[in-house]
């Protein structure tokens, strides 16, 4: 790879990166938004150094002795041809965006729970009927309180659908990303009732703890008797395990 490719190859990269943090949304399908700046300036810069080489290569006199040393077998500028596969993830950004985390994801990730950070208290829930609550609000709630507040309380969560797998039955799931997509980690709720929607459906859906387990212990499960669903828009920033949405 000559000089002059190199410089086009840190174009292309600082390209797509500023494509995508600084004019589009499609980052956060890979990282969490306050890392935005992070790579807004990490395009920028790839772009300066881009713009610096080609200032200096302009005002390269004589490349008479680069051309002697490549025909040598000396030349030390050139990175190995391998290099060019960096343009890829580039040009992917630029032209088509790999899709987002979803099911298969969800489907096929460890099972550790996003949930288990202990609490020593719960303050008391609100009398809105149904309850917003996210899917790791409701899990702490179903494993952790030991005051039994979401016992027969109707709730509303929101989440996309994934099959629960040879066993049949679904999920309702959010991948949350500590930094990146790297790192995510998968909270699932088991729904009991309707048969399972197309996987990756987004979805709001209301209704009571499945009893199963103690309440208020390890042993219960984070499961849910649906007494209704709703399809809803995916929220732009789909990575987190926010409070339901108004669904569409």
């Amino acid at each position: 790879m000559r000089r002059l490719a190199q410089t086009a190859l840190l174009a292309l990269i600082g390209a797509g990166l500023l494509h995508t943090a600084l004019l589009t949304d499609l980052y956060l399908r890979y990282v969490k938004e306050g890392l935005r700046p992070v790579l807004i300036t990490s395009g920028a810069v790839l772009l300066l150094f881009a713009a610096v080489n080609t200032y200096f290569d302009l005002r390269r006199p004589d490349r008479t002795g680069h051309e002697h040393a490549h025909e040598h077998g000396h030349d030390h500028s050139a990175a190995p041809k391998v290099a060019w596969l960096l343009a890829l993830p580039a040009l992917s950004l630029l032209l088509y965006a790999p899709p987002a985390l979803g099911a298969y994801t969800a489907a096929h990730s460890n099972g550790k729970p996003v949930a288990t950070t202990p609490r020593e208290r719960f303050p008391a829930l609100p009398t809105t009927s149904p309850l917003p609550l996210t899917l790791t609000g409701f899990t702490q709630r179903v494993q952790q309180d030991p005051t039994l507040a979401i016992k027969d309380r109707k709730v509303q969560l929101t989440g996309f659908v994934t099959p629960a797998g040879s066993g049949g039955g679904w999920y309702l799931t959010r991948i949350i990303f500590t930094c990146c997509a790297a790192d995510s980690q998968t909270v699932k709720v088991r729904v009991h009732g309707p048969d399972a929607p197309p996987a990756d459906t987004w979805l709001a859906v209301t209704g009571t703890w499945h009893p199963a387990g103690r309440l208020g212990t390890k042993t219960a499960e984070a499961a849910l008797d649906v007494q209704q669903t709703r399809p809803m828009a995916q929220p732009v920033n789909a990575f987190t395990d926010d409070l339901p949405l108004t669904p569409s």
